[in-house]
């Protein structure tokens, strides 16, 4: 599995109990189990949702699914 493969499935996972829609930042990092500071990590490739949230605009909710989280995150990051 690659690094990118690896963290999306990292940020499904930590999505898999989320509620959606979610409107807001603040409301993404809620749904992750540690809040800002759940980490993703694959090999030496290491990130938290905190920063992870960086990578996003409030253009980019709502979010109606864990894939779309994911898939917008991994993309953003260069992974």
């Amino acid at each position: 599995m690659s690094v990118k493969e690896e963290i999306h499935s990292q940020i499904l996972g930590g999505l898999a109990n989320a509620t959606f829609p979610i409107n807001t930042p603040e409301a993404l990092l809620a749904a992750f189990p540690a809040g800002a500071d759940t980490k993703c990590k694959s090999g030496n490739v290491e990130i938290t949702a905190g920063e992870a949230g960086k990578l996003l605009t409030v253009e980019d909710f709502p979010f109606e699914s864990a894939k779309q989280v994911a898939d917008t995150l991994v993309e953003r990051a260069g992974l």
